[in-house]
C-alpha cells in the first residue's frame, strides 16, 4: 500500500515508479476531496457517488487505489525475489502488510470504541458517547480492511502464476461472482438476478447480514455493507488485474510500446465494462463485474497518460503535490480519517442558542458557509481539508521519510 523503495536495476524502473506514485497521489487526494465535504448536503454531481447503478469520478477512486496496490504488489515481490528473498519470506511479508492494513481499518472504524466525556477549555467537549461507536456496533467492514484482505488474496494468488494462469484468475473470479450474483435464489427473496437493483436484496448483502450481522455493518444500512465478503470476490479481481498491468510496466520493451499498449488495453477494458454493464450493471455498492473491467480500463489508461506525460513530454511541473501523496498514502488516509472523526463527529463546540455542535460545522458555518454558496463553500472546505495534509506531507518528502507497512 505505501510506496515502495525503487528497485535499484535500470534508470527506466524509476522513471515509472515515479509515474506510478504521482497516479497513486491524485488517487489519495481525490479520496480525501470526495470524503471530507463541508456538508454533505450541497456536493457537486461528480464528487458524488452515483446512486446505485453507474458511476460517477469518485466511483473510480477505490478501484484505481486497488489496481494500484496490485502494480506495486508485482513490484515488490519481483524486487524480493531478485534480493534472495525464498516463497516462505515473502509469504510472511504478505501476511504481515496485509494484517497491519486490516488492523488499521479495523481501529480506523472502531475509533472510539468506549464510552467517555471530557470538558475542555472554552466550553468546548470531547464526547463519545453517540450509541454506534460502541463495541456492539463496531463496523467489521471497511475501505482499509478490504485493501488488505484483497492485497493478500492478489498477492498470493500471483506471486507463482503465470501471466495465463493470472488472466484465467480473473476470469473466474469475475464470471464466478457474476453467475452468483444472478444465477442463485437469494434467501427470502428470489433469483439473485431480480434483486441486484435493492441494496438490501442481493446475494451480498444476506450473505454480510447472516455472517457478519446487522450491528457490524456500514452504519448508514444495517442491511448492506458497500466492502462486504462477497464482493470483495471481485475487487480482488481488481488487484489482479494490477499485477498484470504491473508486468507489462516492468517489462523490458520500449517504453512507448509499454505505454501505447496498457493504453490500448485500458480502452479495450473500458468498451469491454461498459458492454458488460447491460447484463450486470455497473455498481460500485457491490463491487459489479462489469465494475471492476471499467474501472481497471481506466485505470490502466490514466497510468499510461501519467508515464506519457512525465517520462516521454517530460513534463513535471504539475508532479510534485501528487507525488507527495502518493509516497505516503498511508499517513494521509489514516490521519484523514482521524481526523474527519474528531471534527465531526467528537469535538463539539457552542453553537447557536447554547446547542454543542461539530467542530466542523462550526468551522465551515463560520470560515465557508457564510460567503459562498453552499456547494461551492462545501467544495472549498474539501480542497482546504487535502491542503492541510499537504504541509505535513511534504514535510516528510522533503526529508525522505515514506511510512510503509
Amino acid at each position: 500500500m505505501a510506496a515502495e523503495p525503487t528497485p535499484a536495476v535500470a534508470a527506466p524502473t524509476r522513471e515509472r515508479l515515479l509515474a506510478l506514485d504521482v497516479f497513486r497521489g491524485l488517487t489519495v487526494a481525490g479520496m480525501l476531496l470526495v470524503n471530507d465535504p463541508g456538508t454533505w448536503s450541497a456536493i457537486y454531481p461528480p464528487l458524488e457517488h452515483a446512486a446505485w447503478f453507474g458511476w460517477t469520478p469518485t466511483d473510480l477512486i477505490f478501484p484505481f487505489f486497488l489496481f494500484i496496490v496490485g502494480i506495486t504488489t508485482h513490484l515488490s515481490l519481483s524486487s524480493r525475489r531478485a534480493r534472495g528473498a525464498d516463497d516462505a519470506a515473502i509469504v510472511r511479508q504478505i501476511l504481515r502488510r496485509g494484517g497491519i492494513i486490516i488492523l488499521l481499518g479495523l481501529l480506523m472504524t472502531g475509533f472510539p470504541y468506549h464510552q467517555f466525556y471530557l470538558a475542555l477549555p472554552g466550553g468546548a467537549v470531547f464526547d463519545s458517547r453517540t450509541a454506534h461507536l460502541d463495541t456492539e456496533h463496531w463496523r467489521l467492514t471497511g475501505v482499509l480492511q478490504r485493501i488488505g484482505v484483497c492485497y493478500i488474496a492478489g498477492a498470493l494468488l500471483t506471486m507463482r502464476t503465470s501471466l495465463k494462469q493470472q488472466v484465467a484468475i480473473v476470469a473466474a473470479l469475475l464470471f464466478g461472482y457474476w453467475f452468483a450474483m444472478t444465477l442463485l435464489p437469494v434467501p427470502g427473496h428470489g433469483l439473485g438476478a431480480l434483486m441486484l437493483a435493492q441494496p438490501d436484496g442481493s446475494l451480498a448483502a444476506w450473505l454480510d447480514r447472516t455472517v457478519i450481522g446487522s450491528n457490524h455493518l456500514w452504519s448508514q444500512s444495517r442491511t448492506w455493507d458497500p466492502e462486504g465478503i462477497l464482493s470483495s470476490v471481485p475487487a480482488t479481481a481488481t488487484v489482479v488485474l494490477g499485477v498484470i498491468a504491473g508486468r507489462w510496466v516492468a517489462s523490458d520493451r520500449p517504453l512507448l510500446d509499454r505505454i501505447a499498449a496498457l493504453a490500448a488495453a485500458g480502452a479495450i477494458g473500458m468498451m469491454v465494462g461498459l458492454m458488460w454493464h447491460w447484463s450486470f450493471p455497473i455498481a460500485k455498492n457491490i463491487w459489479t463485474s462489469s465494475y471492476v473491467v471499467f474501472t481497471a480500463g481506466m485505470g490502466a489508461l490514466t497510468l499510461a497518460t501519467c508515464m506519457w506525460l512525465i517520462d516521454v513530454q517530460r513534463i513535471t511541473w504539475w508532479t510534485k503535490a501528487p507525488l507527495v501523496f502518493g509516497l505516503n498514502p498511508i499517513v494521509a488516509f489514516v490521519g484523514s480519517g482521524f481526523l474527519a472523526r474528531l471534527l465531526y463527529t467528537l469535538i463539539k463546540v457552542p453553537g447557536p442558542n447554547g446547542t454543542l455542535i461539530p467542530a466542523q460545522q462550526a468551522i465551515f458555518d463560520t470560515l465557508y458557509g457564510s460567503w459562498l454558496e453552499p456547494r461551492d463553500a462545501s467544495l472549498l472546505f474539501a480542497i482546504c481539508f487535502v491542503l492541510l495534509f499537504l504541509a505535513p506531507l511534504s514535510w516528510m518528502y522533503r526529508r525522505g521519510l515514506v511510512l510503509k507497512v
